[in-house]
């Protein structure tokens, strides 16, 4: 094998590819991007693709290492453990989605959860699934029946049984799938995305494909937040990777503009595209490149039945000046996407991955801050009056009138930055709004004392009721890799509410009080259900999910600095 030959990936990217990656040979991927597109899409690239040429010379066992090396990948793993049935009876879902319910809220039902404050107390591992080859999980998991479906870094979606593990079905994408699964209420279709812009909708009995399409025709579109179903539509959040291709100093910046495409469940046709920024972008002579650009929609969209709303939270504009839909919510109409109304809650920030790397051609003059809205709004319900309630990465949480978008109450919890505040999505059971603040060190331009940890909010004036600080447990050799901070979705049901960290830490917390009532540290290795070696790492991006006396969250996150691993776990309380 090339591994026992002595063969060092890195050593050969710099003599076969780094001249071209760099940033200075126009139209060639800049190496900021490899941990975008993945191995798989590396690896087609140098053996049928344009750097097959660049390749010659190296076994196949080369290619693979040096590919997965370059897409954060570790080695292929071993084959998964496979269940004897290829397929799961047909069941109406009791959880769709990445927010567990259609608005947002992260709120899991006791029925549905099957654990109580006294049960949390007594959770234990039940067993471990190792991603195959896998450096980060984040495709959250998502309850059907008797099993669980999930996506990879790898592209393939698994269906696994909830009591063992073992996998009764696998569907290949066409690179990392990042998105929950989404499934129809009857049970009948599952809808998730992949970083290359596809779309997909597959049987979840069988994992059998029904349709296929490409969410928006931009060749730097990804999908990271997940679908979102309302009767015959579902709507897929637009984000792109294109704030990476802009660390190339030959690439037009910009061009891309976030926003939800809508298509039909039965038979995948796109109906409606709502951008973010309506305007196209247009060519201008200084400074080079287009505008307006940029303001993605990474996170799952909110549904207001009600109104006939869905909400969206926005990112930061790729070009100057920023667009007035960056670092916004944003309502459109179900049925039209027409936009009914926005609120910015930041203006005048600009950002791209030039700016990163040393303040390149395409970096913006405002260079920043990037404090996106990643969470999703939560429609939250108050004394007889809608909310909706956002978390941005400044630090701050806010309040808006649904009807109007009008600014109801704001609240800082923390000094934000670029790496979070509130990053992927808080939690509310209509008493209390639950906010994870990551507060990391990595938060560019802003100063003044960090507050990582769990904080409880009134709902209706955004009083802070209780604030739990994160202990540092990071050895002094892991930081800043392992930090304190809490990024990652958090998930409430009554009485508690979980949340994951960067040190790999999961823990419950008292709804009441904010008292720790459980902590387990997931920064570790395990043996998983195919007799192999899963590891631990940061918990990032997706949440925990409750369900039938059992805890699932994914610990991993080779992105951004943050601690590898592969592993999805499961807890329950012995019987």
């Amino acid at each position: 094998m090339a591994a026992e030959r002595g063969f060092d990936p890195q050593a050969a990217f710099e003599q076969r590819c780094m001249t071209c990656h760099d940033g200075s040979v126009p139209r060639a991927v800049h190496q900021v991007k490899f941990q975008i597109l993945g191995s798989k899409t590396i690896l087609a690239a140098m053996t049928d693709g344009p750097m097959r040429e660049h390749a010659v010379g190296l076994s196949p066992d080369e290619v693979q290492i040096l590919a997965s090396h370059l897409g954060g990948v570790s080695a292929p793993g071993a084959p998964v453990l496979r269940c004897e049935a290829p397929t799961i009876p047909r069941v109406e879902p009791v959880i769709h989605g990445w927010s567990l319910t259609g608005k947002g809220t992260r709120f899991i039902t006791s029925d549905v959860a099957g654990l109580d404050t006294q049960d949390v107390r007594e959770l234990q591992l039940d067993w471990v699934f190792a991603y195959p080859g896998a450096s980060r999980a984040r495709s959250q998991p998502v309850p059907y029946g008797d099993a669980v479906l999930v996506g990879s870094q790898g592209g393939t979606v698994y269906a696994l049984d909830l009591e063992t593990g073992c996998a009764y079905w696998e569907f290949n994408a066409s690179a990392e799938v990042r998105s929950a699964l989404a499934v129809e209420p009857d049970g009948t279709q599952a809808y998730f995305g992949d970083i290359n812009g596809r779309v997909y909708a597959i049987d979840p009995t069988d994992g059998s494909l029904i349709w296929a399409a490409l969410a928006d025709p931009h060749p730097d579109v990804t999908l990271t937040g997940s679908p979102r179903l309302h009767k015959d539509k579902v709507y897929i959040p637009l984000s792109s990777s294109e704030w990476a291709s802009a660390a190339d100093p030959a690439y037009p910046c910009c061009t891309f503009r976030g926003g939800v495409a809508a298509f039909s469940t039965v038979e995948g046709k796109h109906l409606w595209t709502a951008y973010s920024i309506p305007d196209e972008p247009e060519a201008r002579s200084s400074p080079a490149g287009y505008h307006p650009a940029g303001a993605p929609v990474w996170n799952t969209p909110t549904l207001d039945v009600k109104r006939n709303l869905l909400y969206v939270g926005t990112g930061e504009a790729y070009t100057s000046p920023a667009a007035d839909a960056s670092d916004a919510v944003l309502a459109f109409d179900l049925d039209t996407g027409e936009r009914i109304w926005a609120y910015q809650s930041i203006s005048g920030d600009a950002w791209n991955m030039a700016c990163f790397i040393g303040g390149g051609v395409n970096c913006p003059e405002e260079d920043g801050p990037d404090l996106d809205i990643g969470a999703p709004p939560m429609l939250v319900s108050v004394d007889g009056r809608d909310l909706v309630i956002a978390g941005q990465k400044s630090g701050d949480v806010f309040a808006l009138d649904p009807a109007d978008g009008r600014l109801v109450w704001k609240k800082r919890i923390g000094r934000g930055g670029f790496a979070g505040g509130i990053h992927w999505g808080m939690a509310t059971d209509n008493n209390r709004i639950y906010a994870p603040n990551a507060d990391t060190v990595f938060t560019g331009r802003f100063t003044g004392p960090r507050k990582p940890g769990l904080f409880a909010l009134n709902p209706t004036d955004g009083e802070i009721l209780w604030y739990t600080p994160a202990p540092d447990v990071c050895a002094e050799e892991d930081k800043p890799a392992c930090d304190p901070g809490l990024s990652a979705a958090v998930t409430a049901i009554p009485g508690v509410v979980f949340a994951g960290a960067f040190d790999g830490h999961l823990r419950a917390y008292d709804t009441e009080t904010g008292e720790v009532l459980w902590d387990f540290d997931t920064n570790r290795t395990f043996e998983s259900v195919s007799g192999e070696v899963a590891q631990g790492g940061s918990i990032e991006s997706d949440g925990p999910v409750v369900y039938r006396g059992r805890v699932l969250v994914n610990s991993g996150y080779l992105f951004g600095d943050r601690m590898p691993g592969n592993a999805l776990l499961v807890f329950s309380v012995p019987n």
